[in-house]
């Protein structure tokens, strides 16, 4: 399955194609379609009036899972969660931190 992800155009978040001309940060929000239809899909977030809202629009592999969706890949499974260090950053499950050592 595949989903449209781009970055805004005023300030550059990352944000998912959710249908019309609609764009949201939040990656639940986004179409997720079957294979055969991403093409179409990429082809309905490039329409619209000018300037887009989103730049570099892509396609990329995900799945829903418990009600979420997650990219497959691990630069968009970073770019759906946001940084991987500093104040704002998530601990990340597993780490060194957490087990002791």
């Amino acid at each position: 399955m595949q989903l449209v992800t781009g970055n805004r155009l005023r300030d550059g978040k990352v944000v998912y194609f959710a249908g019309g001309e609609t764009w949201s940060p939040a990656i639940d929000d986004a179409l997720l379609v079957e294979d055969d239809r991403a093409e179409t899909l990429l082809r309905e977030a490039l329409a619209g009036s000018v300037p887009r809202p989103a730049v570099g629009p892509v396609l990329i592999e995900a799945v829903r899972a418990n009600g979420r969706i997650h990219p497959l890949s691990l630069r968009e499974r970073i770019r759906a969660s946001g940084p991987t260090t500093g104040p704002t950053a998530e601990p990340l499950i597993g780490t060194a931190s957490e087990s002791g050592g």
